[in-house]
């Protein structure tokens, strides 16, 4: 098996900082203190792939884009591809990336140009193995349709919105999978505008249909929960009420769902953003991770909701509640009972492999006024 990896070293910056996305918005990220999330995701999933498969091909793009973690990963690649030329002197910075070099590096793998290692290895990869979020997905299989390409694509997750059901679940469900795969099967690469996803408006657009290896540990695409939440709004939003004068600390995540709860309440939600809530007022509004933790008292409790057709409670759409958040707080899960119809098992990808385990296992879902309904943290 022959392995071409690209990572996007910049995808999902802006989720920590409160900015929902990192298109156009990467110097805003930094100034704000944004920390690249990619090149850890990327770590996670080579490690994982060296210990089940040590003898795997691997190919890559020069840095900021892939050589650096895939050799301190015990690789050594067969290919390094340059898609920068004599662009820049020298390499650049994560943030001088476009989506023309990804495009260029997978170009490269599945046409067998561009190889600048002393060892060159010109065969196409088998494997196509990025690391981004919807928008590299799309210019992953935007340059495999442009180069009539039957090679698959994998994505490890790192955006801040994950639509596209190209991706694995986790980093080491990526390594798995690409170790093991032995059939592909079409799926579909989903992206957003992310200035009108900031200003709350969701409206996931076709971008690609792509070859993807056939897995069980692949995301779905994410889908438009139906059915009424209102009743399951009025009973949160009045046990939260009882807690008034108390202290306790409601950190409210993003979503139609809790959007419904913070109406309840009496305040308009922040478009996509993270809430919180304490003694009958808003004290945070659309929070960072730093206001969230800043905001937190001595009692905190989140409340969010899965996403419908994929199931996760963290990891999508959600970067602010980190790890550093939820590890200080109880954990309220609230749905819809058809939302829940649609997913087969609760997610989560919180970027801490113990958390995730931590999280693991069987819990209660709020689904109506009253009434709960179990399920698994898979």
């Amino acid at each position: 098996m022959h392995v071409g990896f690209v990572m996007n070293p910049v995808a999902g910056m802006g989720g920590r900082v409160g900015l929902k996305g990192t298109d156009g918005k990467v110097a805003e990220a930094v100034a704000l203190g944004a920390e690249p999330r990619a090149p850890t995701r990327a770590r996670r999933t080579l490690d994982r792939l060296a210990a089940v498969a040590p003898g795997m091909t691997v190919s890559t793009a020069a840095d900021p884009m892939g050589e650096e973690v895939v050799r301190a990963a015990g690789f050594d690649p067969v290919r390094v591809v340059d898609p920068f030329g004599d662009e820049i002197d020298g390499p650049p910075g994560p943030t001088e990336t476009t989506a023309d070099h990804t495009a260029r590096v997978v170009e490269a793998f599945v046409g067998g140009d561009g190889g600048d290692d002393e060892r060159d290895d010109d065969a196409p990869v088998d494997l196509v193995l990025f690391v981004g979020g919807d928008g590299t997905a799309g210019d992953v299989a935007t340059a495999l349709e442009a180069a009539d390409s039957e090679v698959p694509m994998l994505g490890v997750p790192a955006g801040v919105k994950v639509y596209s059901s190209v991706f694995a679940v986790s980093p080491e469900d990526a390594a798995e999978i690409a170790a093991t795969f032995s059939r592909t099967e079409r799926r579909e690469v989903m992206d957003i505008d992310e200035d009108a996803y900031r200003e709350g408006e969701v409206h996931p657009e076709l971008r690609a249909v792509a070859r993807v290896p056939v897995a069980d540990d692949l995301q779905s695409s994410k889908q438009t929960a139906s059915g009424t939440v209102e009743s399951l709004a009025e009973g949160v939003a009045a046990d939260i009420r009882e807690r008034d004068g108390e202290g306790v600390t409601f950190v409210l995540g993003p979503g139609s769902t809790v959007g419904a709860i913070k109406a309840e309440l009496g305040f308009e939600p922040s478009p996509i953003g993270v809430d919180v809530w304490r003694d009958g007022e808003v004290v945070v509004w659309d929070g960072t991770e730093a206001e969230i933790l800043d905001a937190l008292g001595d009692e905190n409790v989140i409340v969010v909701s899965p996403i419908g057709g994929q199931g996760f409670v963290f990891g999508r759409g959600n970067p602010q509640l980190s790890p550093a958040v939820i590890r200080r707080c109880d954990l309220r899960i609230v749905a819809s009972r058809t939302k829940l119809d649609d997913i087969r098992a609760l997610r989560v990808d919180t970027d801490d492999p113990e958390l995730d385990a931590e999280l693991a296992g069987w819990v209660r879902v709020r689904v109506g006024k009253f009434e709960t309904r179990m399920m698994k943290i898979a």
